[in-house]
Order: C-alpha cells, then sequence, then structure tokens
C-alpha cells in the first residue's frame, strides 16, 4: 500500500482529534489536511514498523500548536503612547521570548547528553507513544522501558536544575 494512501485511511480517527482542538469542523478540516500534508512531506521521517497513527497525532498536536502562536502574535495589538505605565512594563518584561530560546537549548542540551538508552525511549513517551508500544519498538520489556524513562527524567532534573523554580 502507498504511504499516501496509509496515511488517508487514518482520516475517520483524526478528525475527532482535529474537533477536540479546534471546535469548528472548517477549522478541523484545515488541520488535517495540514497534518496530511505534512505527513506526505515528511514521510522519510517516519519510522517503518512504528505507530502510524501515534505519528499523525504528534504532527496534528503540534501544528495545531504552531498555528495558534502564529494566530497569537497576529492578533496582538500595538499600542503607541508616550506615557510609560507600570502595566505595561510588566507585560513586556514576563514575555521575553529570548528567555526560552536559551530555556529551550539548555533543554535539547540536556537531551543530547542522554544515551540513547535513555533518550530513545523517553523522546518516544514524550511524543505521546504508550509504554506497550515503545517496549514492541525497542523489542524490551515494559518494565526496562518504564525504568528507562523514570532514569532519564532524574538525569534531565539533574542537568535542569537551574530551572527548578520556574
Amino acid at each position: 500500500m502507498q504511504f499516501q494512501t496509509l496515511v488517508a485511511s487514518h482520516i475517520e480517527y483524526l478528525r475527532p482529534y482535529a474537533l477536540h482542538f479546534t471546535r469548528i469542523e472548517d477549522s478541523a478540516d484545515d488541520l488535517i489536511q495540514d497534518t496530511l500534508m505534512k505527513a506526505i512531506n515528511y514521510r522519510d521521517k517516519f519510522q517503518e514498523g512504528s505507530n502510524l497513527k501515534a505519528w499523525l497525532y504528534t504532527i496534528m498536536k503540534n501544528t495545531f500548536i504552531n498555528n495558534y502562536r502564529k494566530a497569537t502574535k497576529v492578533n496582538k495589538v500595538v499600542i503607541q503612547t508616550d506615557e510609560i505605565y507600570a502595566e505595561s512594563l510588566l507585560h513586556s518584561s514576563t514575555r521575553n521570548h529570548a528567555e526560552n530560546k536559551f530555556i529551550r537549548a539548555d533543554i535539547e542540551k540536556a537531551l543530547g547528553k542522554l544515551t540513547d538508552e535513555y533518550y530513545k525511549p523517553f523522546t518516544m513517551y514524550f511524543e505521546g507513544y504508550k509504554y506497550h508500544e515503545i517496549a514492541d519498538y525497542l523489542e524490551i520489556p515494559i518494565g526496562t522501558v518504564k525504568t528507562r524513562i523514570h532514569i532519564a527524567r532524574k538525569l534531565l532534573k539533574k542537568s535542569l536544575k537551574q530551572y527548578k523554580n520556574i
């Protein structure tokens, strides 16, 4: 079966998930279409034998989040005034996107320090795979999967301890 046909066969499973995000049928259809297009465009990223439905759900969730972020940036109103109010200073100081880039870089660095033994099960779990799916994919017992994810969390907490109170 061709990849495009296989992906398209999951539309009925994607619809409720899309409606959960958008709550509007037309927007849900657009989200499904974007998801299918990204899946087809990035088919080389899909690992044969892994859970296609979970992969599509992850693409849909990330697409929705990215679209939402774009929409909120477009909908922001810029107020120009000569007066400086404490409220506007507080708002601008708490919305520092540069800080988020540093945090993300630190997280990626901490993930990069994990050995593949811990990295793979942790990232798969984070992407939405269930324990049994990870165990089947990695061909290891489910208890080992849970242990590796637990150890990965502990290692990441240790690497990212400077963000404990954020």
